[in-house]
């Protein structure tokens, strides 16, 4: 019997999450965890009672012609990440100390956020361009990985 890794585990979940997403350039997926037990979850997509883009005719965004990683405040969408904290508020649950398993690399936004709700690891399946948000959590103390490497690095422990 072959059973997935924690960390694959909790990928599979993630990406699960992400099919939920109602964004038409970007489908993110976010599971907070910790001791191995999932606080919250969240995907991009507009705020409750809000239409979503698609029913509106299209993306803002792409409507602008802004670039992916920049002006992110123009954007009818609240990220992953955000509504897996949000989500975390509105229960009652502390994420301090937790573990963030995200689809994509947290923006800077997102990750002064997660800064401040006390995330202390962000495990991350595919990249983002920004490398401000790389600096803060770095400077932050705040452990990142990508996902690949970290199985990858599994693998060579065993």
């Amino acid at each position: 019997m072959s059973r997935p890794s924690w960390h694959e585990y909790f990928m599979q979940i993630t990406e699960l999450v992400s099919t939920r997403a109602t964004c038409l350039r970007r489908k993110v997926g976010a599971v907070i965890v910790r001791d191995r037990h999932i606080l919250t979850t969240g995907y991009n997509g507009p705020p409750e009672n809000i239409v979503h883009c698609e029913e509106r005719g299209g993306c803002l965004r792409d409507e602008l012609k802004i670039p992916s990683g920049q002006r992110m405040e123009l954007s009818r969408a609240i990220h992953a990440e955000q509504n897996a904290i949000i989500q975390a508020a509105k229960m009652g649950v502390s994420i301090e100390d937790s573990t963030l398993y995200v689809t994509t690399h947290p923006c800077f936004t997102c990750a002064k956020m997660l800064i401040n709700a006390g995330v202390k690891e962000i495990i991350y399946k595919d990249g983002y361009p920004d490398e401000f948000a790389k600096e803060i959590l770095e400077e932050a103390g705040v452990r990142v990985i990508r996902f690949d490497e970290l199985i990858k690095q599994s693998k060579e422990d065993v």
